[in-house]
């Protein structure tokens, strides 16, 4: 009997004790294209029944991220990561961080990867960690790219800079991406969905006299996504245009600028009384989003 109540206390307090700091980590999807954002999301629970404050202790870090590769290898960071700041957490309360992983960690080589967070607990001297999640990098199906030199004036990254355009088909859609680098020095600036694209319809891609670059692309029946970006791999403007009378496309102007020709911006329909709103199943998904 002795024996028995024993291991019950064992079990309660090893219970207990791993009740103290829930966390969990999420990903919005299981496939990437290389250099993307990589969006973990991070629950952390106060489960201590008292207010904690977790901090940096003993030299160990009281966030951090394991992630290894297909192939089982341990990937660091790149570079040396900022410490946290301590983080007070009142009882009962969840708290959430959305964190980036792709300027940390080495992730842009295709294959996939496993990915699991820790906390640990000062109070306790104890790591705490999420389930394991596991993601795949590819890449997307080029269909277009020029490269451009950089106007004066504007420095940082090299003489050149080479656009891309590439698509990538998920389970239930197919997005279009935008890709920002300087071949010449291998630097990648940037990779992002511009949102969903209807695959049949090829984007119009038009740059300015600034050498920034202009994309139309269809992403649903009668509606268009407009995108401009920078040189550095900036999103500077996103819209949506609607087909009206005419179908919108893309139009050099007499300043050297590019302008959207035809349709509609989403935004002053409902200020139409002659042109009422489309139904809300001929809407495109909207900005581009982590999909």
């Amino acid at each position: 009997m002795q024996r028995i109540i024993f291991f019950a206390l064992v079990f309660f307090v090893a219970v207990a004790t791993q009740a103290q700091i829930q966390v969990g980590l999420k990903l919005k999807r299981l496939q990437y294209i290389a250099y993307e954002p990589v969006i973990a999301t991070l629950t952390i629970t106060n489960m201590a029944g008292r207010d904690v404050e977790l901090r940096d202790a003993a030299g160990q870090h009281w966030f951090g991220f394991e992630v290894t590769s297909g192939e089982g290898r341990s990937l660091g960071p790149m570079a040396n990561v900022a410490p946290e700041s301590p983080l007070a957490i009142e009882a009962g309360k969840t708290v959430t961080r959305k964190i980036n992983l792709t300027p940390i960690y080495p992730i842009n080589d295709f294959g996939s990867y496993h990915l699991r967070a820790n906390v640990y607990f000062a109070d306790l001297g104890k790591y705490f960690y999420s389930t394991t999640k596991v993601f795949q990098v590819t890449d997307g199906r080029p269909i277009w790219q020029k490269t451009v030199g950089m106007p004066d004036g504007v420095g940082g990254g090299g003489n050149t800079r080479t656009f891309s355009l590439l698509s990538n088909r998920f389970p239930d859609h197919t997005s279009l991406y935008a890709r920002v680098e300087n071949k010449e020095s291998g630097v990648v600036f940037s990779t992002f969905s511009l949102g969903r694209s209807i695959a049949y319809d090829e984007p119009e891609a038009e740059f300015d006299r600034g050498n920034q670059l202009h994309v139309l692309h269809c992403a649903s029946p009668r509606s268009w996504a407009y995108s401009r970006i920078g040189l550095n791999g900036e999103l500077l403007e996103h819209d949506i245009f609607m087909q009206i009378k005419s179908r919108p496309h893309l139009r050099h102007t007499a300043d050297g600028m590019v302008a959207v020709h035809g349709g509609m911006r989403e935004s002053l329909i409902a200020q139409s009384p002659r042109n009422p709103a489309p139904k809300l199943s001929t809407r495109p998904v909207g900005p581009p989003k982590d999909e």
